[in-house]
């Protein structure tokens, strides 16, 4: 461990504390890194017009310049959070800063469609590098006392980013151009990358361990044929080709399942899901996740195709949920730190499935504030009551050294539930590529596929999380519940910061 690093752990009883310089350091620079990553998973929904216009292509073409990104990024962050444990995780951050930006001038510049989509499955590997890590780093650095709400700081920061993306891709594209959504984040990269070097310690890194390169393979050549499958068969059918290529895709899952078993060190411990939280978590996650991102995906392109919103008008239109997150985020984490997160994972997805029932009701000739605002608001409430919980029941469900493992299998099941609802959701509700007629059509039937999915993992949440703060679980090592606030000196030690 180095000078830097020990100094750091000493702060504050054997972590760091959340008011420290040091700590404010961490959650700035951790936030906005995994922040920029989740702002491209969003900010591209307002430009998907002007990219069309500019660019050409239908609606599969929109779906890819999506799920592009998101097929990499959901399939790699397995391996970003096993290079971030084995490696350091501040130096997985800062390369995959460094890919991401490299890759954000490629969109930038991107001539046409299909260079624009390459250069997206780049960008997805640069986030899978970074994402990880950021929730490591503060699981391993902050003093279990304060970590509930450092994770909430970081979930309402990060938050902040997924649900500002339309509002400043808007303002971009109507005062410049779509490629400024993807050039805006070369100098916010920048600016991170220059605070960690300088103020972010490096985490402990494991001795060196075999990679699972077979996992790593199967699962990404597997996600791939089962995306291809989803966005093609809408267009295309169910040829020989989607066929064979949907077929391989899901053989090659199975395989990875095979795989993770087998493996000494696998990519995804099976063992993580012998934890009824930990399982449980990763369940509401694919079941929210789904829901918000093919529910504001539509919602985005209901406001400008449908309702005439300029890509500005329709940012502002869902400001409100960025605004709620921020607000909300820090307080909602640190009760979870002192209640444990059932009530609030429970809570949220239902209030935001209640704000998808609002949204139904938006259609070709409905006013703002009557129409469109209250489902926003209610929305984005059970939102910002679901994201800090969530991401403290599933770090708390696991022992530090997994930090990354968990982070990274995690934040992929999120990713990985984007792309699956961007590619199907559509097709569920009957949304086809004619145009905004069909959008139009459909919308109401996709708001409601995207409210029982919410209630879904409302119900998840409360069948599943602890609702206390000192259940164990049978795995050795592997926690059920939130650490206790009240024993800082007994959490260092027992299970705290597993350093050196």
């Amino acid at each position: 461990m180095g000078t830097t690093e020990a100094t750091a752990l000493q702060e504050a009883g054997g972590g760091v504390a959340l008011a420290s310089a040091r700590g404010r350091w961490l959650i700035a620079t951790t936030a906005l890194g995994s922040g920029i990553v989740f702002l491209d998973g969003s900010v591209v929904n307002v430009a998907l017009p002007a990219i069309t216009d500019d660019l050409g292509g239908g609606f599969s073409t929109l779906q890819w310049v999506l799920d592009g990104y998101l097929l990499t990024l959901s399939a790699l962050l397995l391996l970003g959070g096993a290079l971030g444990d084995r490696y350091g995780r501040r130096r997985l951050f800062l390369v995959g800063l460094v890919v991401f930006s490299a890759a954000s001038v490629a969109c930038g510049a991107a001539p046409s469609a299909g260079v624009l989509v390459g250069a997206r499955l780049l960008q997805g590997v640069g986030g899978a590098l970074l994402v990880p890590g950021s929730l490591a780093l503060i699981d391993a650095v902050i003093r279990p006392v304060d970590r509930g709400r450092a994770i909430g700081a970081w979930a309402g920061l990060s938050g902040v980013s997924t649900a500002l993306g339309p509002l400043l891709g808007g303002w971009l594209i109507d005062a410049a151009s779509w490629r400024w959504v993807f050039l805006i984040n070369v100098p916010l990269a920048a600016a991170v990358v220059l605070a960690t070097a300088r103020h972010v310690p490096e985490s402990q890194a494991r001795n060196a361990s075999r990679l699972d390169v077979a996992g790593t393979i199967a699962v990404t050549t597997g996600l791939a044929g089962v995306t291809i499958a989803l966005i093609e068969v809408p267009t295309r059918g169910w040829t020989v080709f989607t066929t064979a290529t949907g077929a391989s895709g899901a053989v090659l899952l199975l395989a990875f399942v095979v795989i993770e078993h087998l493996h000494p060190t696998p990519l995804l411990p099976l063992s993580l899901f012998r934890s009824a939280q930990f399982t449980g978590a990763n369940l509401v996650t694919f079941a929210v996740y789904a829901a918000l991102s093919g529910g504001l995906f539509l919602l985005t392109l209901q406001l400008q195709l449908s309702l005439g919103y300029s890509a500005l008008a329709a940012g502002l239109a869902t400001l409100p949920i960025t605004v709620e997150i921020l607000l909300l985020s820090s307080w909602i984490g640190g009760v979870t730190q002192r209640t444990g997160p059932r009530i609030p994972m429970t809570l949220g997805p239902v209030l935001a499935a209640a704000g998808f029932v609002l949204m139904s009701h938006i259609s070709p000739g409905c006013s703002y504030l009557p129409n469109v605002l209250p489902g926003v608001l209610v929305f984005g409430l059970g939102l910002a009551f679901t994201v800090a919980p969530l991401t403290s029941a599933v770090l708390s469900a696991v022992s530090d050294e997994r930090a990354g493992a968990a982070s990274g299998a995690n934040n992929a099941i999120s990713r990985v539930a984007g792309l699956v609802a961007i590619a199907v959701l559509p097709g569920a509700a009957g949304i086809d590529v004619s145009g905004a007629d069909s959008l139009a059509q459909g919308f109401r039937s996709a708001m409601l596929i995207a409210a029982t999915a919410c209630l879904a993992g409302g119900l998840i949440a409360a069948l599943t999380i602890s609702r206390g703060c000192d259940a164990r679980g049978p795995v050795p090592g592997v926690q059920l519940a939130c650490r206790p606030p009240t024993e800082p000196g007994r959490d260092d030690e027992a299970a705290g910061l597993r350093q050196g």
